[in-house]
């Protein structure tokens, strides 16, 4: 039987009111964990307030 691992990057929305993502870092996380072997199945982006994001999951 085949196993899985699973493994949850949050990546946090800066600013005062969240909504701002440094992309070349989030892409970098992601890119770096590509190395690794790992593959992205989803993102999700949570709200803070008012539609403002404060996580991407």
């Amino acid at each position: 039987m085949e196993q899985f691992e699973y493994k949850t990057l949050f990546t946090d929305a800066k600013g005062v009111f969240g909504g701002k993502v440094d992309h070349s870092t989030f892409k970098n996380e992601l890119n770096e964990l590509g190395l690794q072997g790992w593959e992205l199945l989803s993102a999700d982006a949570s709200a803070q307030s008012y539609g403002s994001i404060r996580w991407i999951i």
